[in-house]
């Protein structure tokens, strides 16, 4: 057992750093925007991450394969990222009467440099890991943890200083922005492919389109999509609804209603630990029954949250956001796996992208628009806490009620490939127990 080296902990913490930056905010914002009477914005907020992530990961990742190096546009990106997040917590400390147009522009400015870093900061890593001659799927997984461990402590950090509620949320991000955008130029230098080149459109993963020919993958991507619908809901209005039981005498005074972030790290955390069953759960259930775990886990994800509260059924939140680990990861980590085997070489990259774009780009910005829609008609167009309270319950059913259809047709539409299924659990299993101790072996 040979120990640790110096780019793992480097990269470690770069990690740590990349994804703090988002959960600085991604949790709480919603929280924020209430307080300062944006409730009824609160959806596009999380939409335009979406929105971005359709062009600007390409664009940015084209300018870093031909021009300029991976490890340095990360930190022009986190630069960029993090004056206009530090604007915005400017403006909001020190304007009176806080308007949608200004803090919605400074923050799609932002998310727009944002998004692109979570792809830089993997190739960054993988370019180090490789000159170190370090195998990057026995490597990287264990990483990578410390990304949703950043994740987590930055949540907590904006809780337990109430963060959760002020502008100061956006403060601690672009902090952190700043702080990588200058550790990002310590880390080894990255090639650049001035020789080759590659269409937007490749980048973009348009060419992996051509699959919609063929009948199962296009239901696939269909049911990507749809699922897409579901990824951000929670995290748009979840610390939103948790925060509200403070409004209701009954639940005024208890620790839920004023440490939803705390409340709900409880999902990342669970998404650490439910990655570990994936390859166990493929190889019992195959693909299909993978993923019909996560469709449904979407439904208890959203009707315990419905049927929850801060007081005595704090139990089912913090049930709610223990599924969270199946829905989430099931899904995506598993779909990526069945992308990757059902696609040939010269287009699994593409695909790939394709299936970014479905989920996180097209799925999670029509669901984010919708479930806008349904909590502004629900929640706040009601005058009282109480009546609030209802339309929240009201909207985790709705949204419960969407992820079972989803569930059901999926469930009778999809046809899965059993040999392609079987290579693919394999190599799941393969990868996972390979990159279980990672960080200490080579």
């Amino acid at each position: 057992m040979a120990k640790i080296r110096p780019i793992q902990t480097r990269l470690a913490l770069m990690n740590f750093l990349e994804f703090g930056v988002w959960g600085a905010y991604l949790i709480s914002l919603g929280n924020f925007l209430f307080s300062i009477g944006l409730e009824k914005q609160i959806g596009w907020f999380y939409t335009v991450q979406g929105i971005v992530s359709l062009f600007m990961p390409a664009i940015i990742g084209i300018l870093a394969d031909r021009w300029i190096q991976a490890q340095k546009m990360l930190s022009i990106c986190h630069l960029l990222a993090g004056l206009f997040m530090g604007a915005a917590g400017v403006y909001c400390l020190t304007t009176a009467h806080i308007e949608f147009g200004p803090l919605f522009t400074l923050y799609t400015m932002s998310v727009a440099f944002f998004m692109p870093t979570i792809g830089l900061a993997n190739s960054v890593a993988f370019n180090a890991l490789n000159r170190e001659g370090l195998d990057t799927i026995t490597h990287f997984p264990p990483i990578r943890v410390f990304g949703t461990v950043g994740f987590i402590c930055s949540m907590l950090f904006v809780n337990f200083t109430q963060f959760q509620t002020n502008a100061w949320q956006l403060i601690t991000s672009a902090v952190l922005s700043f702080v990588l955008a200058i550790y990002a130029l310590t880390m080894p230098k990255c090639p650049v492919k001035k020789g080759e080149k590659s269409s937007l459109s490749d980048a973009l993963g348009l060419k992996a389109f051509k699959l919609f020919k063929q009948k199962k993958m296009a239901i696939f991507f269909i049911f990507s999509m749809f699922l897409g619908v579901s990824l951000q809901i929670t995290n748009s209005y979840g610390n939103t609804f948790i925060t509200s039981f403070s409004a209701i005498s009954e639940y005024a005074d208890t620790w839920g209603a004023h440490n939803a972030n705390a409340l709900i790290s409880i999902s990342q955390i669970s998404e650490t630990l439910c990655i570990l069953l994936i390859p166990f759960c493929l190889k019992r259930f195959g693909i299909k029954g993978v993923m019909l775990m996560s469709m449904f886990a979407w439904v208890f994800r959203f009707g315990f949250f419905g049927l929850g509260d801060t007081g005595s059924g704090i139990w089912l939140l913090v049930l709610s956001c223990i599924i969270y680990g199946i829905a989430f990861d099931f899904f995506n980590v598993s779909g990526g796996l069945y992308v990757d085997k059902e696609t040939s070489n010269d287009i699994r990259s593409s695909a790939q992208g394709l299936f970014m774009i479905m989920t996180n780009g097209i799925g999670a910005t029509i669901g984010t628009l919708c479930a806008q829609g349904v909590v502004n008609h629900f929640v706040f167009s009601q005058t009282t806490p109480e009546a609030q309270h209802d339309g929240w319950v009201t909207s985790w059913m709705i949204f419960a009620g969407y992820a079972l259809v989803v569930g059901v047709l999926f469930m009778l539409i999809f046809k899965d490939s059993k040999p392609a299924s079987t290579e693919m659990e394999k190599a799941a299993v393969g990868d996972m127990n390979s990159g279980a101790d990672g960080m200490t072996n080579e």
